[in-house]
Protein backbone atom coordinates (compact mmCIF):
# COMPACT_ATOMS: atom_id res chain seq x y z
CA UNK A 1 0.00 0.00 0.00
CA UNK A 2 1.38 3.25 -1.08
CA UNK A 3 0.17 6.59 1.21
CA UNK A 4 0.42 10.23 1.12
CA UNK A 5 1.73 12.55 -2.15
CA UNK A 6 4.20 10.39 -4.79
CA UNK A 7 7.84 10.49 -5.58
CA UNK A 8 10.08 9.30 -6.77
CA UNK A 9 11.15 5.56 -6.46
CA UNK A 10 7.75 4.16 -4.94
CA UNK A 11 7.43 1.53 -8.20
CA UNK A 12 10.79 0.50 -7.37
CA UNK A 13 10.21 -0.46 -3.91
CA UNK A 14 7.12 -2.32 -4.86
CA UNK A 15 9.20 -4.39 -7.30
CA UNK A 16 11.78 -4.72 -4.86
CA UNK A 17 9.20 -5.99 -1.93
CA UNK A 18 7.29 -8.15 -4.62
CA UNK A 19 10.24 -10.05 -5.61
CA UNK A 20 11.93 -10.69 -2.06
CA UNK A 21 8.64 -11.69 -0.87
CA UNK A 22 8.37 -14.04 -3.76
CA UNK A 23 11.75 -15.37 -4.56
CA UNK A 24 13.05 -16.06 -1.02
CA UNK A 25 9.40 -16.87 0.49
CA UNK A 26 6.98 -17.97 -1.79
CA UNK A 27 4.51 -15.30 -0.55
CA UNK A 28 1.23 -14.44 -2.82
CA UNK A 29 1.58 -10.39 -2.79
CA UNK A 30 -1.06 -7.85 -2.99
CA UNK A 31 -1.21 -4.50 -3.71
CA UNK A 32 -3.84 -2.32 -2.55
CA UNK A 33 -5.13 0.12 -4.99
CA UNK A 34 -5.76 4.05 -4.07
CA UNK A 35 -3.90 3.90 -0.41
CA UNK A 36 -5.84 2.89 2.73
CA UNK A 37 -9.26 4.29 0.53
CA UNK A 38 -8.92 0.53 -1.26
CA UNK A 39 -9.23 -1.19 2.05
CA UNK A 40 -12.60 1.06 2.42
CA UNK A 41 -14.12 0.28 -1.09
CA UNK A 42 -16.26 -2.76 -1.37
CA UNK A 43 -15.56 -4.95 -2.94
CA UNK A 44 -11.93 -4.26 -1.52
CA UNK A 45 -9.90 -2.49 -3.99
CA UNK A 46 -6.39 -4.69 -5.21
CA UNK A 47 -4.61 -6.70 -7.39
CA UNK A 48 -2.20 -10.07 -7.15
CA UNK A 49 0.57 -8.56 -7.82
CA UNK A 50 2.36 -10.88 -10.38
CA UNK A 51 6.28 -11.08 -12.37
CA UNK A 52 4.30 -9.83 -15.24
CA UNK A 53 2.87 -6.78 -13.01
CA UNK A 54 6.79 -5.36 -13.21
CA UNK A 55 7.34 -6.09 -17.12
CA UNK A 56 7.98 -3.42 -19.26
CA UNK A 57 8.93 0.48 -18.09
CA UNK A 58 7.28 0.06 -14.94
CA UNK A 59 10.47 0.27 -13.00
CA UNK A 60 10.56 3.76 -14.73
CA UNK A 61 7.53 5.17 -14.36
CA UNK A 62 7.26 8.08 -12.20
CA UNK A 63 4.26 7.90 -9.34
CA UNK A 64 2.85 4.85 -7.96
CA UNK A 65 1.09 2.10 -10.24
CA UNK A 66 -1.12 1.25 -7.19
CA UNK A 67 -2.62 4.61 -6.79
CA UNK A 68 -2.51 6.72 -3.49
CA UNK A 69 -4.68 8.97 -1.31
CA UNK A 70 -3.08 11.66 0.84
CA UNK A 71 -6.35 12.85 2.96
CA UNK A 72 -4.32 12.25 6.26
CA UNK A 73 -7.72 10.94 8.01
CA UNK A 74 -9.35 7.49 8.70
CA UNK A 75 -12.47 9.75 8.48
CA UNK A 76 -14.86 9.40 5.46
CA UNK A 77 -14.49 11.34 2.73
CA UNK A 78 -18.26 11.82 2.39
CA UNK A 79 -20.34 13.84 4.27
CA UNK A 80 -20.94 11.55 7.29
CA UNK A 81 -17.38 11.56 8.39
CA UNK A 82 -17.83 8.46 9.61
CA UNK A 83 -14.51 6.95 11.18
CA UNK A 84 -13.41 4.21 9.04
CA UNK A 85 -11.20 2.04 10.96
CA UNK A 86 -13.29 -0.65 11.51
CA UNK A 87 -13.92 -1.15 7.43
CA UNK A 88 -9.96 -1.13 6.96
CA UNK A 89 -9.29 -3.84 9.63
CA UNK A 90 -11.82 -6.15 8.69
CA UNK A 91 -10.20 -5.44 4.84
CA UNK A 92 -7.19 -6.83 6.23
CA UNK A 93 -8.90 -9.56 7.93
CA UNK A 94 -11.26 -10.62 5.16
CA UNK A 95 -7.97 -10.76 2.52
CA UNK A 96 -6.52 -12.92 4.62
CA UNK A 97 -3.08 -10.74 5.00
CA UNK A 98 -0.57 -11.96 7.46
CA UNK A 99 0.55 -8.69 6.87
CA UNK A 100 0.64 -5.19 5.42
CA UNK A 101 3.43 -3.11 4.12
CA UNK A 102 2.88 0.43 4.03
CA UNK A 103 5.00 2.95 2.25
CA UNK A 104 4.03 6.52 3.92
CA UNK A 105 4.88 9.17 5.69
CA UNK A 106 4.48 10.73 8.74
CA UNK A 107 1.04 11.15 8.66
CA UNK A 108 0.39 7.66 7.04
CA UNK A 109 2.63 6.28 9.32
CA UNK A 110 0.55 7.73 12.27
CA UNK A 111 -2.90 6.13 10.81
CA UNK A 112 -1.52 3.03 10.36
CA UNK A 113 0.24 2.95 13.78
CA UNK A 114 -3.33 3.37 15.06
CA UNK A 115 -5.04 0.96 13.36
CA UNK A 116 -2.19 -1.72 13.79
CA UNK A 117 -3.00 -1.41 17.41
CA UNK A 118 -6.64 -1.07 17.59
CA UNK A 119 -6.72 -4.18 15.11
CA UNK A 120 -3.56 -6.43 16.39
CA UNK A 121 -2.56 -6.21 12.28
CA UNK A 122 1.11 -6.65 11.53
CA UNK A 123 2.59 -3.46 9.79
CA UNK A 124 5.68 -2.86 8.39
CA UNK A 125 6.72 0.85 7.63
CA UNK A 126 8.67 1.67 4.95
CA UNK A 127 9.61 5.62 4.99
CA UNK A 128 8.63 8.09 1.99
CA UNK A 129 8.33 11.94 1.62
CA UNK A 130 10.30 14.04 -0.22
CA UNK A 131 10.62 16.29 3.23
CA UNK A 132 13.05 13.10 4.64
CA UNK A 133 11.04 13.88 8.17
CA UNK A 134 9.92 10.84 9.31
CA UNK A 135 11.90 10.24 12.44
CA UNK A 136 14.20 7.82 13.23
CA UNK A 137 15.28 7.44 9.72
CA UNK A 138 18.50 8.64 7.62
CA UNK A 139 16.94 8.74 4.56
CA UNK A 140 13.82 8.32 2.78
CA UNK A 141 12.19 7.42 -0.42
CA UNK A 142 12.02 10.16 -2.88
CA UNK A 143 14.42 12.39 -0.73
CA UNK A 144 17.24 11.92 -3.04
CA UNK A 145 15.12 12.56 -6.10
CA UNK A 146 13.67 15.69 -4.82
CA UNK A 147 17.03 16.96 -4.08
CA UNK A 148 18.20 16.16 -7.39
CA UNK A 149 15.87 18.13 -9.14
CA UNK A 150 16.36 21.31 -6.56
CA UNK A 151 20.18 21.18 -7.05
CA UNK A 152 19.73 21.17 -11.20
CA UNK A 153 17.47 24.14 -10.88
CA UNK A 154 20.16 25.80 -8.56
CA UNK A 155 22.58 25.13 -11.45
CA UNK A 156 20.57 26.31 -14.53
CA UNK A 157 19.19 29.38 -12.58
CA UNK A 158 23.48 29.89 -11.44
CA UNK A 159 24.23 30.73 -14.96
CA UNK A 160 21.29 33.47 -15.59
CA UNK A 161 21.94 34.52 -12.61
CA UNK A 162 25.52 35.28 -13.56
CA UNK A 163 25.19 36.19 -16.84
CA UNK A 164 22.61 39.32 -15.72
CA UNK A 165 24.79 39.75 -12.41
CA UNK A 166 21.25 39.09 -10.59
CA UNK A 167 20.75 37.30 -7.28
CA UNK A 168 18.26 34.56 -7.65
CA UNK A 169 15.71 32.69 -5.30
CA UNK A 170 14.91 28.89 -5.39
CA UNK A 171 12.12 27.98 -3.38
CA UNK A 172 11.62 24.04 -2.19
CA UNK A 173 9.01 21.51 -1.06
CA UNK A 174 9.45 20.77 2.68
CA UNK A 175 6.80 21.72 4.62
CA UNK A 176 7.79 22.28 8.13
CA UNK A 177 11.45 20.43 7.42
CA UNK A 178 14.35 22.03 5.42
CA UNK A 179 16.24 19.16 4.60
CA UNK A 180 16.02 19.32 0.90
CA UNK A 181 16.39 22.96 0.89
CA UNK A 182 19.89 22.47 2.84
CA UNK A 183 21.15 19.66 1.18
CA UNK A 184 20.63 21.38 -2.40
CA UNK A 185 21.65 24.66 -1.07
CA UNK A 186 25.39 22.35 -0.19
CA UNK A 187 25.18 20.77 -3.24
CA UNK A 188 24.48 24.13 -5.48
CA UNK A 189 27.40 25.76 -3.48
CA UNK A 190 25.68 27.87 -0.68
Amino acid sequence: LTSGGDCGGLNAAIRSIFFRAKNKYGMTVYGIKNGTNGLVQRPIEYIELTRETFSGYLLKQGGTFLGTTNKGSLKNTSNDNKDNSEKIIEAYKQLGLEGLIIIGGDGSMQILQKLAKQGKLNIVAIPKTIDNDVGATDSSIGFDTAVHVATQALDNLHSTAVSHSRSMILEVMGRDAGHIALSSGIAGGA
